[in-house]
């Protein structure tokens, strides 16, 4: 299934962030009863050629924005947070953190989105969220981005067994569609959450890099920054969540991995590459031009991609990247540009989609041979093979850069789990029987639906016969949601707990 941001990522969340949070609830039925309808499609854009260079690559297909001026639009500016930073946070010559904290920020001078950033000439220029290159220089590696961003650190997972950890069991199971698109505060414990298929995964991951290369991981001029904020942010998270497998020298600026048993020397190591080698996450920063106030996706590391890559999508604003999706550009693209022109840091969300697969596809780019499993439905096909497709996603923005970051990952779970798990099977039936079908082609169900239905027809009703579910219930979003309920029992006895 097509994650969200470039074509489904940015389809799904976008879609349901800047329409559920900035319409009223007429507007917001309306838009989204239209949005139901929509056909999920691979995008049909192939990798740029490897001879194009990653200026050209971003830019080469541009076309002039339309519609309304952002360019004087910005986030909640987070300066104030420097008071709550030590008094000798910020090294060298200059006002202390408490006195620039009560500076308010300049944006008069405003650094580029595509072009590398000079610490020389642009000094003084500010990012979006009102700091400057200077400033950020002055805070060094690993500033407090807790106090930073308003995001607090996770708490240790205590007990946490790398070699039992099962991902939590994501049910994003929805009736009526029209309900709600499920966005929720993200539980900042849970902002990245490794499991037992770690090792496997990382390997996965790298191997893909090594075969692909720019089809899942590009940086673009005017992305330093972001990239390595958001690789400072996440090994500072898996330190702080599972400090008896990670550890950070900031003074040698080295990260130990106990799990894979290696060293990171990250003066040496590009930070998308450290995030490939460490955090089996994709993640997609969005940064903002000064001229327009619009977001283009500006560095990426993606290997979980079905029907897309990262190399036909990076560069381009988030209108370009919409452009297939019908009625964008009149009904949607004011909402998602105003949206992401305003996110603050202290507010980061969550949600989830998902989709039916055989066998586990983690990447797919167009014209795999995998896509060819789409077009029927194999009578050989068995309930084994077919899974239950999660994209698991997040939304916040980086405290210093002003970037806006994607994270999401891909969790299959096979179906059959679903036979113990209270009013899922029913649910899911639900959905895939009465669902309007322009939805369950673009969520591309049907080569599933000849071996999942007749099993959940199955379950549902051994659950009945069981007690576990109400002879006379009807099908509805659960309480739970995205869970089930006694998921937490469940997830336990997966672990051993």
């Amino acid at each position: 299934m097509l994650p969200f941001v470039l074509i489904a990522l940015g389809a799904l969340f976008f879609i349901s962030v800047g329409v559920a949070l900035t319409l009223d609830s007429k507007q917001r039925e309306v838009v989204l009863k239209r949005f139901e309808i929509r056909r999920r499609r691979a995008t049909g854009s192939l990798t740029p050629p490897r001879s194009l260079s990653p200026e050209k690559q971003g830019s080469s297909t541009k076309k002039a924005p339309t519609g309304p001026d952002f360019s004087d639009a910005f986030p909640p500016s987070r300066r104030e947070a420097l008071a709550d930073l030590p008094s000798d946070a910020l090294k060298g010559p200059g006002k202390s953190a408490k006195e620039l904290s009560q500076v308010p920020p300049d944006y008069s001078k405003r650094l580029p989105s595509e072009n590398a950033w000079d610490p020389e000439t642009q000094a003084g220029h500010a990012t979006a969220t009102g700091f400057t290159l200077e400033e950020i220089r002055r805070l060094g590696d690993f500033p407090d981005y807790a106090a930073l961003s308003g995001v607090p650190l996770p708490a240790e997972y205590k007990g946490f067994d790398i070699t039992k950890a099962k991902p939590r069991p994501f049910r994003p199971l929805r009736w009526a569609y029209h309900q709600t698109m499920s966005l929720t505060k993200l539980e900042t414990d849970w902002w990245l959450e490794l499991e037992s298929s770690y090792v496997e995964r990382i390997a996965q991951r790298q191997a893909l890099y090594q075969q692909d290369g720019p089809m899942v991981l590009q940086q673009l001029p005017g992305a330093e920054l972001a990239a390595k904020e958001l690789m400072e942010m996440s090994l500072e998270f898996l330190c702080a969540r599972y400090p008896h497998y990670f550890r950070l020298d900031k003074r040698a600026m080295r990260f130990y991995n106990s799990i894979l048993n290696t060293t990171t020397d990250l003066r040496a190591t590009p930070p998308l590459h450290v995030l490939l080698d460490n955090v089996p996450e994709d993640f997609a920063c969005m940064l903002r031009d000064p001229a327009t106030g619009l977001y283009s996706f500006r560095a990426g590391v993606i290997c979980s991609s079905l029907g897309w890559n990262v190399g036909s999508k990076i560069g381009l604003r988030l209108d370009e990247i919409h452009a297939p999706i019908p009625d964008y550009a009149a009904k949607m693209q004011f909402s998602m540009d105003r949206y992401f022109s305003k996110k603050p840091t202290d507010k980061p969300i969550q949600r989830g989609s998902w989709g039916l697969e055989i066998d586990e596809p983690l990447f797919m780019p167009p014209g795999a041979a995998h896509e060819a499993l789409r077009e029927t439905q194999d009578p050989s096909h068995t309930l084994e093979r077919c899974h239950f497709r999660v994209d698991w996603q997040t939304l916040r923005r980086l405290p210093l850069s002003g970037a806006v970051v994607f994270n999401f990952k891909a969790l299959f779970t096979p179906v059959a789990e679903f036979r113990d798990e209270p009013y899922v099977p029913a649910l899911l039936l639900k959905v895939l029987r009465e669902g309007k079908r322009s939805l369950m082609e673009y969520k591309n169900t049907w080569h599933t639906e000849h071996v999942v239905v007749p099993a959940l027809e199955r379950f549902a009703s051994e659950q009945v016969a069981a007690g576990l579910v109400e002879e006379d219930w009807e099908p509805h979003t659960l309480a739970e949601s995205p869970f089930f309920p006694g998921w937490r029992e469940k997830w336990g006895r997966q672990q051993g707990v």
